[in-house]
């Protein structure tokens, strides 16, 4: 995992390093990160015309250092002073890269930047200047890089809100800082060979054994789309009962059916997950108000971990009720919402910083959340979270969510912690859809892309 640090956390770094380090030591290291990062950008600089916008602190400070080395280098280098610079760069002058070093994370205001023509590079030092480091908003008109030149570790403004459309290719620079602190962390591919934990040799299927509560009569696509996420995501065993339908008419033959009545089914749902580490409750129940009493029953009663979901999550209720109906839980629950189910689950939207706000809503939940998004983050109660980046606008079809919790689900049955099932199921989940078809992807593609994309990384 790569680790993420908020503004606030880099200037404690910052601020533990200066007591073995000079700032002229740090300064130093970071302007020649940015100068080797410039070459590769450029293709060299013997003869290279480059532009560096500096401003009067740190930022521009690490800009004038690549300035030098830069023009040590055979570049021809102009350092434009940010607060005076003109309203266009490198119009028929001859220049290729735009070095942006006007702004750091700490900059507060509107940011208008020189216009810079279309083929001109441009390489961003820390953030892009006018991108807020924690948010990710736009403050005025900052450039759009082409690399961005971070250093230690990536800050949530490049991986969130207007961040990633400016940030571009995020290169982070080792200048010799401690990120031990950091609570927040990126995954990324290994992390699901290294933490996933592989079928032992004397396994057997109720070892990872899955309960879906899912589905209503004339409704059971989302339950079959959750039990086969399940299934494919390693899961021994799901058992799948669907209030009020037939069992011989459930969609997923590898499933075993359960009959559980179309009002009341909290009882009988518990006996069908007695042998079960896990229930996912919720993808198409309805949203009756006899839903949600069996909803808050299942929770309160089942000892093991809790995955809850789409009509799940509407019948836990808003704000301080769902609050209330999540502190009498036997188990570990996971809630996983997207932004509209967010607002209702905690009382209010998100927000420009969706790490912070997952973040307080798992502490006022006392639950993993998972808020899905383009950059999809999950929190536990305890302050750790992390970041998905895997995932693409092709999950942007109906029933995609129903597969995640499904696999979700799995992931918890197979013996990961909550935040790290949660987590690494919405890595695979992103990662797996870049199998499918760029265009026209649905969710019943995803089941069998994840069990490709689990197997091409399972070693040996």
């Amino acid at each position: 995992m790569k680790p993420v640090l908020s503004v606030e956390e880099m200037r404690a770094v910052d601020a533990d390093a200066l007591e073995h380090v000079s700032e002229e030591t740090l300064v130093e290291r970071a302007g020649t990160a940015v100068a080797t990062e410039a070459l590769r950008l450029a293709g060299g600089a013997y003869g290279r015309r480059v532009t560096v916008i500096a401003g009067k602190g740190n930022n521009g400070a690490d800009g004038r250092v690549a300035a030098r080395r830069l023009a040590r280098r055979g570049a021809r280098v102009d350092v434009v002073a940010a607060d005076v610079a003109p309203d266009r760069i490198g119009v028929g002058s001859g220049v290729g890269l735009v070095v942006d070093a006007a702004y750091g994370t700490g900059f507060r205001g509107e940011y208008k930047a020189p216009s810079v023509p279309a083929g001109v590079l441009v390489l961003a030092v820390d953030t892009p200047s006018g991108i807020d480091g924690d948010t990710g908003e736009a403050h005025g008109e900052p450039l759009r890089a082409d690399v961005t030149v971070t250093f230690a570790a990536y800050k949530p403004g490049l991986l969130q809100g207007d961040g990633p459309a400016h940030a571009g290719r995020v290169v982070v620079a080792d200048i010799g800082l401690d990120v031990s602190r950091a609570r927040t962390w990126i995954v990324e591919d290994d992390d699901v060979e290294g933490r996933l934990p592989p079928r032992q040799r004397s396994a057997h299927k109720w070892q990872t054994a899955v309960a879906v509560v899912a589905g209503s009569p004339g409704m059971t696509g989302a339950a079959r789309l959750c039990a086969l996420g399940a299934y494919r995501a390693g899961a021994g065993m799901v058992r799948l009962g669907v209030p009020g339908s037939d069992p011989d008419e459930l969609p997923v033959p590898e499933a075993v059916a359960t009959a559980l009545p179309e009002r009341g089914w909290a009882e009988a749902a518990l006996a069908m997950a007695e042998r079960c580490r896990v229930v996912v409750v919720g993808p198409g129940l309805g949203r009756s108000p006899d839903t949600a009493e069996e909803v808050h029953k299942l929770l309160a009663r089942f000892p093991g971990v809790v995955v809850v979901d789409a009509d799940g999550l509407f019948a836990l209720g808003t704000g301080d009720e769902a609050r209330r109906a999540l502190t009498v839980c036997s188990g570990q629950v996971v809630l996983t919402p997207h932004e509209g189910e967010f607002s209702r689950l905690v009382g209010s939207p998100p927000g420009a910083d969706h790490v912070d706000a997952t973040r307080r809503a798992a502490a006022r939940l006392g639950a993993v959340v998972l808020l899905k998004g383009p950059t999809t983050v999950v929190a536990d109660p305890a302050g750790d979270a992390r970041l998905v980046t895997s995932g693409s606008p092709r999950l942007a079809t109906a029933g995609t969510g129903d597969v995640l919790s499904g696999v979700a689900g799995a992931f918890a049955a197979r013996g990961l912690a909550p935040l790290d099932a949660a987590a690494l199921a919405a890595h695979v989940h992103g990662a797996a859809a870049r199998l499918g078809s760029p265009e026209g992807l649905v969710a019943g593609d995803l089941p069998d892309l994840v069990a490709r994309w689990l197997s091409a990384r399972r070693r040996g």
